[in-house]
């Protein structure tokens, strides 16, 4: 089996159709108080940023990178070209997300090692070629040992693990490597001295299922001990995105349910990301010591993959859901009604804003256009220069830098904000694809 993964996609995709920012740290997200970095170029995590870090935290630590707003349309349209090519030279394939997916080509059941590599080689190879971006490959008879192969062969790299060294590497890695180990069973397992795969793996079945459960702490140990028996199969598309937590000791505080709710809408926000999604449904669900399971949902007019929108949301009906006092001993956020794109802005950027402001942004319509609330970031049109960006708006000035992935690096020209000749722009276009 193997499993391809894009290399830090959503700025991948950025560096792609915007030259100017090739070779540069690049952050994908929002500025907002509580804005979220959605993506992170390799030049960025050089300097300490990352996936799902707050914004700002992400800035202090990497002051230099260029802050580009989620396009989600055009993520989704570069991994749509990526999956065609996967699925052209494999039978069997699933998609986990926007940027990943297993394989199981049937002329590799039973090749050696150097044919899969150069089947492996040749993919990537053919993937940048068609599509501007790099991806990584790992292979190995499972699904466990092929995404973390793939893992240790970022960026832009393939590792293929022989079923005989499969142990060697699985046992020696950190338990949280393992799939389906996450920050709630990785501090239990810790908590008992378990750091290493293969100290759970040497653990009695028992003593797991009674740490972790029967359904989870089975599943984990058979991965541990390097039993991995699921198919590659499609699967259909997730009508939701969630997250919940058991606690271990009820939860009466008021603040601390607040801030747990907090952190799984975050959780389930970082799913919904990373599926290319946005969600126009919240909904919270609370258990309480008596095993009294209550949900509250609110929807929005529109959809919208804001963190701070989706957070407020689920904070706001916990405190409709919860009595004060009440002892909790469960709490989940789920995103639902869910979208490939957003349908409204949700930020004001300030004229004299030079970055880019936070999440995707809509296709105007004729009446927004007449406005002219050019925004950095934002894909425009120019009737004579066509395709570009804006780097920059102030004091009735745009400035926008013209190219797309065909063209190259191209020249920035300033504008007054309602020149006549200047348009929104469709996303796609900066693919320059035909």
């Amino acid at each position: 089996m193997l499993h391809m993964d894009m290399d830090a996609f959503f700025a991948s995709v950025e560096q792609l159709t915007r030259p100017t920012v090739r070779g540069r740290p690049v952050l994908v997200g929002g500025l907002g108080p509580r804005g979220t970095v959605a993506g992170a170029s390799y030049e960025a995590r050089e300097y300490g940023a990352r996936s799902a870090m707050p914004m700002s935290e992400a800035r202090r630590r990497c002051p230099v990178a260029v802050v580009l707003p989620p396009r989600f349309r055009v993520y989704g349209e570069v991994s749509r070209r990526v999956l065609g090519i996967v699925r052209e030279v494999s039978d069997a394939v699933q998609q986990l997300s926007v940027d990943e997916a297993f394989m199981e080509p049937g002329e590799l059941a039973g090749a050696e090692t150097g044919t899969v590599e150069r089947f492996a080689a040749q993919l990537r190879a053919r993937v940048a070629r068609e599509t501007g971006v790099t991806a990584s490959i790992g292979a190995g008879s499972g699904k466990q040992i092929a995404k973390i192969a793939s893992g240790l062969a970022k960026p832009d790299g393939a590792l293929i693990v022989p079923p005989e060294q499969e142990t060697e590497l699985l046992w020696s890695l950190p338990v949280r490597k393992l799939w389906g180990v996450g920050p709630v069973s990785e501090s239990k397992l810790h908590r008992i001295g378990v750091q290493t795969i293969g100290e759970l793996a040497a653990l009695r079945l028992g003593d797991v299922v009674s740490l972790l459960g029967q359904a989870h702490g089975s599943e984990l140990h058979r991965l541990a001990s390097g039993i991995d028996d699921h198919p590659v199969e499609e699967r259909a598309e997730a009508k939701q995105v969630s997250a919940e937590t058991t606690f271990d000791v009820d939860i009466t505080e008021p603040g601390r349910l607040q801030a747990e709710v907090a952190g799984m809408a975050d959780n389930a926000h970082r799913r919904l990301v990373s599926s290319g999604r946005a969600a126009r449904t919240v909904t919270v669900k609370v258990r309480d010591s008596d095993f009294t399971t209550i949900s509250r949902a609110e929807t929005f007019s529109s959809a919208t993959s804001d963190l701070p929108t989706l957070a407020a949301a689920a904070r706001r009906l916990t405190a409709v859901a919860v009595p004060p006092g009440t002892p909790i001993r469960l709490v989940g956020v789920s995103f639902s009604g869910l979208a490939t794109s957003e349908q409204e802005a949700l930020f004001d950027n300030p004229a004299d804003e030079p970055v880019a402001e936070p999440g995707p942004q809509p296709e105007p319509e004729p009446e927004e256009q007449v406005a002219r609330q050019w925004r950095a970031g934002d894909d425009v049109r120019h009737d004579e220069h066509g395709h570009g960006w804006v780097q920059g708006a102030g004091l009735g000035r745009v400035t926008v830098r013209f190219e797309t992935a065909a063209t190259g690096r191209g020249v920035a020209r300033t504008f007054a904000v309602d020149d006549p000749m200047l348009h929104a722009g469709d996303p796609l276009d900066s693919l320059g694809w035909s």
